[in-house]
């Protein structure tokens, strides 16, 4: 096998659930009790009428492993669909984070110009403190944490990952 082959990458993975009780926990068991990872996860009910929720992975492995999470997550009884979204095509991936930076003088100034730059949002501001909120991909959201490091920074609240589709086509429901 090619190391091109073996070399592991991030996907995002989108799964439509029956909204009921218990189904998270069976999610994650699967990929506990499997030793695979999750790097990101949020739900929340996307069909109020049909009951449905989308769970949002984002997970990392080779390609033979997240096949295998994949085909693991469809044969669990309250999947409805499975969407690898980084191999399907067009999507869109966005996540929030609150960052709490401190400081006074400068490091407060230069935290203010910075957020400006990243186009985040002061939501709260002390004498002491400041709280940004800031919306975008994993990667802008992880540059604005480390510019904020050495400003002050002080706490980091993250949502995880939400993602869906590019087009008119919804997710399709088996």
């Amino acid at each position: 096998m090619t190391p091109q082959a073996e070399q592991e990458n991030s996907h995002t993975i989108s799964v439509l659930v029956d909204n009921e009780p218990g189904v998270l926990a069976r999610v994650i068991g699967l990929f506990s009790g499997r030793g695979y990872n999750i790097e990101s996860l949020t739900v929340a009910e996307v069909r109020h009428t049909l009951a449905l929720s989308r769970i949002t992975i984002v997970t990392s492995g080779t390609p033979m492993v997240i096949e295998q999470i994949k085909a693991q997550l469809e044969r669990l009884v309250p999947v409805h669909g499975v969407n690898d979204l980084t191999e399907e095509g067009p999507h869109v991936e966005r996540e929030l984070a609150l960052v709490k930076v401190g400081g006074s003088g400068e490091a407060r100034v230069e935290s203010l110009r910075v957020a400006d730059i990243f186009r985040a949002r002061a939501v709260d501001s002390t004498n002491e403190s400041f709280v940004f909120e800031i919306v975008g991909d994993t990667g802008k959201l992880n540059a604005f944490i480390e510019l904020m490091k050495p400003l002050g920074l002080i706490d980091v609240s993250r949502t995880g990952v939400v993602a869906i589709s590019r087009g008119a086509g919804p997710l399709a429901i088996e």
